[in-house]
């Protein structure tokens, strides 16, 4: 099997390596398990020599882009900082991403290159992922790519992406095992010390609010749930602040952020809460109150819903000092 990852101009070496090195490593176990090695690796750019993250190093490619006619796997790794000056160093390659999956290539992107993926418009349609970071970004400049908010991984029409940063080992594992075996993809996460459990990256996600709208009034309600997320918060009293209907209020909000002002409103509270389980030596029960809920089974609830973790679990993971469950 031919596997080509792209060198992208700028990118970031420490997601480029990766992949280049895992497919290499399974070969080996292969050959340890006494199988034939299953893939034929390269390295494939614009240039023969391609600069990454901020020039700091430079990566020798072993083909040209422009003279690869057939491989079976495409990986397009991200680049380095801001996304648009990203894209523009890398048009050029974009219409061979999209000859080479015509010609019967499967395309997988790690982490923000499915910005270099979705300028190909075959992910029109479909779900992809990309780092939680990046979301809205990505949803404002490609509405017709179904984003998967949190996820590790998805898969549509051979086309693969992956969530944000480490989220890449995940997809990197997935295709080891889905093209040689269960055993070689459990050696490989047993060698580079990854977790192969992973499917979603909520847990790292961290929630600021979507501002990029210019409603200047659903902006205000927003200022107005964020300094009084701890108090008892209703859909009218939200719709009251602009003097809307509550049917035109949602219908607003929900345009502007992408959320219910129930949805907006539970992650604000529980980002509130990430915090407070970051920082502070508070009980679950203290921060849960601290935050405006009453209910501890709506509370773990919703805060499981969001971050993939109890508060329990989320504490014992996130915080800065030992806590003992």
């Amino acid at each position: 099997m031919k596997i080509s990852v792209f060198v992208p101009e700028y990118g970031v070496i420490e997601a480029v390596t990766p992949p280049f090195r895992s497919f290499n490593t399974a070969n080996e176990f292969l050959t340890t398990f006494g199988k034939k090695p299953v893939f034929h690796v390269e390295y494939v750019g614009l240039n023969e020599y391609v600069p990454a993250n901020n020039g700091e190093y430079t990566i020798k490619t072993d083909r040209l882009l422009k003279d690869v006619t057939h491989t079976d796997l495409l990986i397009i790794p991200p680049t380095f900082g801001d996304t648009d000056k990203g894209i523009q160093a890398n048009l050029e390659a974009i219409p061979y991403f999209t000859k080479l999956y015509a010609n019967g290539a499967q395309l997988a992107s790690l982490c923000i290159g499915a910005f270099l993926l979705a300028e190909t418009g075959l992910l029109n349609g479909k779900k992809c992922s990309t780092h939680w970071a990046h979301i809205e970004e990505f949803r404002e400049k490609y509405p017709e790519v179904e984003v998967a908010d949190g996820a590790i991984i998805t898969e549509h029409d051979n086309i693969y992406s992956s969530g944000g940063a480490s989220s890449l080992w995940n997809l990197i594992l997935y295709l080891i095992e889905k093209f040689s075996d269960r055993e070689t993809a459990v050696m490989i996460s047993k060698y580079f010390a990854l977790d192969m459990g992973r499917d979603s990256q909520s847990q790292f996600a961290i929630f600021r609010g979507q501002r990029s709208h210019e409603d200047s009034e659903i902006q205000l309600v927003q200022d107005y749930i964020e300094a009084h997320y701890e108090e008892k918060i209703t859909v009218e009293c939200l719709a009251n602040l602009i003097n809307a209907s509550r049917r035109t209020f949602e219908r607003r909000f929900k345009a502007a952020t992408n959320n219910t002002p129930i949805e907006y409103t539970q992650r604000v509270r529980i980002e509130a809460a990430k915090k407070f389980f970051e920082a502070s030596r508070k009980n679950v029960s203290e921060i849960m109150f601290d935050v405006g809920y009453t209910d501890t089974k709506a509370f773990r609830d919703i805060f499981k819903k969001i971050t993939g973790l109890t508060p329990i679990e989320y504490r014992n993971k996130f915080a800065r000092v030992g806590y003992e469950v």
